[in-house]
Protein backbone atom coordinates (compact mmCIF):
# COMPACT_ATOMS: atom_id res chain seq x y z
CA UNK A 1 0.00 0.00 0.00
CA UNK A 2 1.54 3.56 -0.88
CA UNK A 3 1.03 6.26 1.93
CA UNK A 4 0.64 9.29 0.28
CA UNK A 5 0.51 13.00 2.35
CA UNK A 6 -1.61 15.86 0.71
CA UNK A 7 -0.03 19.54 0.84
CA UNK A 8 -2.18 22.37 -1.07
CA UNK A 9 -3.71 25.10 0.22
CA UNK A 10 -6.60 24.38 -1.84
CA UNK A 11 -9.15 22.55 0.14
CA UNK A 12 -11.18 21.98 -3.02
CA UNK A 13 -8.01 20.20 -4.50
CA UNK A 14 -7.62 18.23 -1.47
CA UNK A 15 -10.53 16.98 -1.70
CA UNK A 16 -10.63 16.13 -5.36
CA UNK A 17 -7.32 14.81 -5.43
CA UNK A 18 -8.53 12.46 -1.43
CA UNK A 19 -11.61 11.60 -3.41
CA UNK A 20 -9.31 10.44 -6.69
CA UNK A 21 -6.78 8.35 -4.63
CA UNK A 22 -9.58 6.83 -2.29
CA UNK A 23 -10.64 4.85 -5.40
CA UNK A 24 -7.44 3.34 -6.16
CA UNK A 25 -6.70 -0.16 -4.19
CA UNK A 26 -2.99 0.10 -3.90
CA UNK A 27 -3.12 3.87 -2.54
CA UNK A 28 -4.43 5.61 0.75
CA UNK A 29 -4.21 9.02 2.25
CA UNK A 30 -2.74 9.62 5.51
CA UNK A 31 -2.67 12.94 6.02
CA UNK A 32 -2.73 16.72 5.08
CA UNK A 33 -1.84 20.45 5.37
CA UNK A 34 -2.60 23.81 4.27
CA UNK A 35 1.00 25.31 4.20
CA UNK A 36 4.47 23.93 3.96
CA UNK A 37 4.57 24.10 8.15
CA UNK A 38 1.79 21.91 8.48
CA UNK A 39 3.04 19.88 5.95
CA UNK A 40 6.57 19.22 7.57
CA UNK A 41 5.42 18.57 11.11
CA UNK A 42 2.04 16.46 9.39
CA UNK A 43 4.86 14.16 7.20
CA UNK A 44 6.96 13.86 9.85
CA UNK A 45 4.36 12.18 11.95
CA UNK A 46 2.29 9.91 9.39
CA UNK A 47 5.86 8.75 7.71
CA UNK A 48 3.67 8.62 4.49
CA UNK A 49 5.65 7.26 0.96
CA UNK A 50 4.91 10.21 -1.19
CA UNK A 51 3.85 13.87 -0.97
CA UNK A 52 2.47 15.20 -3.16
CA UNK A 53 3.44 18.95 -2.57
CA UNK A 54 1.78 22.27 -4.23
CA UNK A 55 4.29 24.94 -4.50
CA UNK A 56 2.78 28.40 -3.97
CA UNK A 57 1.12 27.98 -0.22
CA UNK A 58 1.21 30.55 2.68
CA UNK A 59 3.77 31.11 5.04
CA UNK A 60 6.22 28.27 4.61
CA UNK A 61 5.86 27.60 0.64
CA UNK A 62 6.30 24.13 -0.58
CA UNK A 63 9.36 24.43 -2.14
CA UNK A 64 11.14 25.07 1.55
CA UNK A 65 9.14 22.63 2.51
CA UNK A 66 10.24 20.17 0.13
CA UNK A 67 14.32 21.41 0.46
CA UNK A 68 13.52 20.24 4.76
CA UNK A 69 12.05 16.43 3.56
CA UNK A 70 14.28 15.67 1.20
CA UNK A 71 17.34 16.43 3.39
CA UNK A 72 15.67 13.96 5.80
CA UNK A 73 18.05 10.46 6.35
CA UNK A 74 17.07 8.26 3.99
CA UNK A 75 14.53 6.32 3.92
CA UNK A 76 12.19 9.63 3.48
CA UNK A 77 9.40 10.23 1.84
CA UNK A 78 9.72 10.97 -2.47
CA UNK A 79 8.25 14.70 -2.79
CA UNK A 80 5.93 14.66 -6.21
CA UNK A 81 5.67 18.01 -6.85
CA UNK A 82 1.49 19.21 -8.38
CA UNK A 83 1.63 22.79 -8.61
CA UNK A 84 -0.44 25.24 -11.35
CA UNK A 85 2.37 27.28 -12.12
CA UNK A 86 4.63 26.12 -15.13
CA UNK A 87 7.01 29.10 -14.78
CA UNK A 88 10.63 28.07 -15.46
CA UNK A 89 11.64 29.25 -12.20
CA UNK A 90 9.26 26.63 -10.36
CA UNK A 91 10.60 24.25 -12.00
CA UNK A 92 14.45 25.08 -10.99
CA UNK A 93 13.27 25.88 -7.58
CA UNK A 94 11.28 22.60 -7.32
CA UNK A 95 14.21 20.15 -8.52
CA UNK A 96 17.14 22.01 -6.57
CA UNK A 97 15.10 21.42 -3.16
CA UNK A 98 15.21 18.22 -4.36
CA UNK A 99 11.56 16.96 -5.58
CA UNK A 100 11.57 14.00 -6.35
CA UNK A 101 8.59 14.46 -9.73
CA UNK A 102 7.35 17.26 -10.99
CA UNK A 103 3.57 17.32 -12.32
CA UNK A 104 1.21 20.47 -13.65
CA UNK A 105 -2.28 20.12 -11.96
CA UNK A 106 -3.65 19.94 -15.15
CA UNK A 107 -2.43 16.85 -15.64
CA UNK A 108 -5.29 14.12 -16.20
CA UNK A 109 -5.71 11.79 -13.30
CA UNK A 110 -4.07 8.95 -14.63
CA UNK A 111 -1.13 10.97 -14.77
CA UNK A 112 -1.20 11.74 -11.16
CA UNK A 113 -1.95 8.62 -10.03
CA UNK A 114 0.52 6.66 -12.25
CA UNK A 115 2.97 9.68 -10.80
CA UNK A 116 2.48 8.26 -7.59
CA UNK A 117 3.27 5.01 -7.97
CA UNK A 118 6.67 6.04 -10.24
CA UNK A 119 8.08 7.85 -7.49
CA UNK A 120 6.99 5.22 -4.36
CA UNK A 121 8.84 2.77 -6.78
CA UNK A 122 11.86 4.95 -6.55
CA UNK A 123 11.79 6.73 -9.99
CA UNK A 124 12.03 10.43 -10.78
CA UNK A 125 9.25 11.77 -12.75
CA UNK A 126 9.50 14.90 -15.20
CA UNK A 127 5.82 15.67 -16.38
CA UNK A 128 5.45 15.47 -20.21
CA UNK A 129 3.58 18.95 -20.02
CA UNK A 130 6.99 20.58 -19.00
CA UNK A 131 7.62 21.46 -22.33
CA UNK A 132 11.28 21.56 -24.25
CA UNK A 133 11.08 24.84 -23.49
CA UNK A 134 11.23 24.72 -20.18
CA UNK A 135 13.73 22.63 -19.90
CA UNK A 136 15.92 24.26 -22.50
CA UNK A 137 15.30 27.64 -20.56
CA UNK A 138 16.62 26.28 -17.30
CA UNK A 139 19.34 24.09 -18.75
CA UNK A 140 20.78 27.72 -20.57
CA UNK A 141 20.44 29.19 -16.83
CA UNK A 142 22.65 26.74 -15.19
CA UNK A 143 25.21 26.26 -17.93
CA UNK A 144 27.72 23.67 -19.58
CA UNK A 145 29.93 21.91 -17.74
CA UNK A 146 33.78 21.72 -18.65
CA UNK A 147 33.76 17.55 -18.27
CA UNK A 148 30.39 17.54 -20.04
CA UNK A 149 31.92 15.72 -23.42
CA UNK A 150 33.45 13.53 -21.63
CA UNK A 151 30.78 11.99 -19.64
CA UNK A 152 28.75 11.86 -22.83
CA UNK A 153 31.43 9.35 -24.24
CA UNK A 154 30.80 7.02 -21.85
CA UNK A 155 27.60 6.05 -22.85
CA UNK A 156 26.87 3.16 -24.85
CA UNK A 157 24.58 3.57 -27.93
CA UNK A 158 21.91 1.76 -25.85
CA UNK A 159 22.46 3.92 -23.29
CA UNK A 160 21.96 7.34 -25.29
CA UNK A 161 18.88 6.01 -26.69
CA UNK A 162 17.58 5.29 -23.22
CA UNK A 163 18.40 8.83 -22.31
CA UNK A 164 16.59 10.82 -25.47
CA UNK A 165 13.23 8.64 -23.91
CA UNK A 166 13.89 9.80 -20.84
CA UNK A 167 14.34 13.33 -21.88
CA UNK A 168 10.93 13.11 -24.21
CA UNK A 169 8.89 12.26 -21.00
CA UNK A 170 8.54 8.85 -21.61
CA UNK A 171 8.27 5.97 -18.79
CA UNK A 172 10.29 3.25 -18.15
CA UNK A 173 7.56 0.62 -19.28
CA UNK A 174 7.53 2.60 -22.65
CA UNK A 175 10.74 2.67 -23.36
CA UNK A 176 11.07 -1.00 -22.61
CA UNK A 177 8.28 -1.42 -25.00
CA UNK A 178 9.67 0.68 -27.83
CA UNK A 179 13.19 -0.68 -27.20
CA UNK A 180 11.85 -4.40 -27.01
CA UNK A 181 13.49 -4.85 -23.58
CA UNK A 182 12.27 -5.97 -20.37
CA UNK A 183 11.75 -2.99 -17.70
CA UNK A 184 14.44 -3.93 -15.11
CA UNK A 185 16.60 -3.85 -17.99
CA UNK A 186 15.84 0.12 -19.28
CA UNK A 187 16.38 0.23 -14.81
CA UNK A 188 20.04 -1.04 -15.67
CA UNK A 189 20.60 0.82 -18.19
CA UNK A 190 19.43 3.84 -16.11
CA UNK A 191 21.16 3.50 -13.21
CA UNK A 192 24.59 3.31 -15.91
CA UNK A 193 23.37 6.71 -16.98
CA UNK A 194 22.94 8.11 -13.85
CA UNK A 195 26.39 7.08 -12.83
CA UNK A 196 27.81 8.17 -16.78
CA UNK A 197 26.74 11.21 -15.89
CA UNK A 198 27.03 12.10 -12.25
CA UNK A 199 23.62 12.82 -11.67
CA UNK A 200 21.27 12.31 -8.77
CA UNK A 201 18.25 10.61 -10.66
CA UNK A 202 16.85 11.13 -14.16
CA UNK A 203 15.01 14.57 -13.40
CA UNK A 204 18.79 15.93 -13.13
CA UNK A 205 19.86 13.57 -16.13
CA UNK A 206 16.99 15.03 -18.21
CA UNK A 207 18.35 18.48 -17.72
CA UNK A 208 21.77 17.70 -18.15
CA UNK A 209 20.77 16.79 -21.87
CA UNK A 210 18.48 19.62 -22.44
CA UNK A 211 21.27 21.90 -21.03
CA UNK A 212 24.41 20.07 -22.88
CA UNK A 213 22.05 19.57 -26.37
CA UNK A 214 22.60 16.14 -26.05
CA UNK A 215 18.83 15.36 -27.40
CA UNK A 216 19.76 17.61 -30.42
CA UNK A 217 22.25 15.04 -31.69
CA UNK A 218 21.78 11.88 -33.15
Amino acid sequence: MIRVFLADDDALVRGGLRALLGAERDIVVVGEAANGTQAVHGVRKSRPDVVLMDVRMPGHDGVRATREITSWPQPRPRVLVLTTFDLDEIVDDAIAAGADGFLLKRATPEQVVEGIRTVAGGDALVAPSVTRRLLETLAARRGAGGGDATRAARLTEREADVLRALAEGLSNVEIARSMHVSPETVKTHIKHILGKLQVRDRTQAVVWAYRTGFTDRK
